[in-house]
């Protein structure tokens, strides 16, 4: 099944508690969190995140985009989130870090930007929920798709099936109806949606045409039929 997460930072931030009930279709509301250290972008934190868990009902999906995740991921737990997304490339301790957001109740997932290889990584998949690909460098919303990630993204499906793991691969940064069917044929099976979501003149709609377009190629798609 593909599980549609749009993306709260293409929201109008005026408005985050009723643009958050727009998709309440969707299977998680996914958040960037972003410090302007580790990206060169700063967004909400750990207020903003309560406020959100307590104006809707649908779950939400953290993504760290911060230097230090180690220290600053047990909070938002705390604050609400029921997924946790830290960078590999930002975690002083990951398999740590990945066990204690586990403890704490959340899922445990692990970023990987563009240039950063899956293949060193690959015996710390059982310790992850879900794993996210980064199809665009961290940091800005609205970016075109990196087609080159598609091999990534194939790659690490392959993984992922080698092991017989039940991991969730997410992919993040251009997502659209343009797009969605080459990432889910590739093996993705979580899609982060911004501006193809929020841009609609319909949230809700545009949900549900993201997944159906999805699950149609993950259907014809030779992973698909193993996973």
């Amino acid at each position: 099944m593909a599980l549609i997460n749009p993306s709260i930072l293409s929201a109008d931030f005026a408005r985050l508690a009723e643009e958050a009930r727009a998709v309440e279709g969707a299977d998680w509301l996914h958040v960037d969190v972003m410090d302007n250290h580790f990206v060169p972008n700063l967004t909400l934190g750990v207020p903003v995140v309560e406020s959100l868990s307590r104006a809707t009902d649908t779950p939400l999906d953290l993504h760290l985009m911060i230097e230090d995740p180690d220290r600053w991921a047990p909070q938002y737990i705390e604050a609400g989130a029921g997924s946790v997304t830290f960078h590999v490339e930002a975690a002083a301790a990951p398999v740590r870090l990945a066990r204690e957001i586990r403890a704490k109740g959340a899922r445990a997932s692990m970023a990987l930007k563009p240039a950063t290889p899956i293949e060193p990584y690959e015996d710390l998949l059982p310790e992850l929920d879900m794993l996210l690909i980064m199809t665009v460098e961290p940091g800005f919303g609205g970016q075109a798709f990196l087609d080159i990630m598609l091999p990534k993204i194939r790659r690490t499906r392959e993984l992922i099936s080698r092991h017989g793991l039940q991991l969730g691969l997410q992919v993040d940064g251009g997502v659209s109806a343009a797009t969605i069917e080459r990432c889910a044929e590739a093996g993705a099976d979580v899609f982060v949606a911004g501006s193809a979501v929020y841009g609609a003149d319909d949230p809700a709609k545009a949900v549900r045409d993201l997944r159906e377009k999805a699950e149609t190629a993950t259907a014809a798609a030779g992973w698909g039929c193993a996973h």
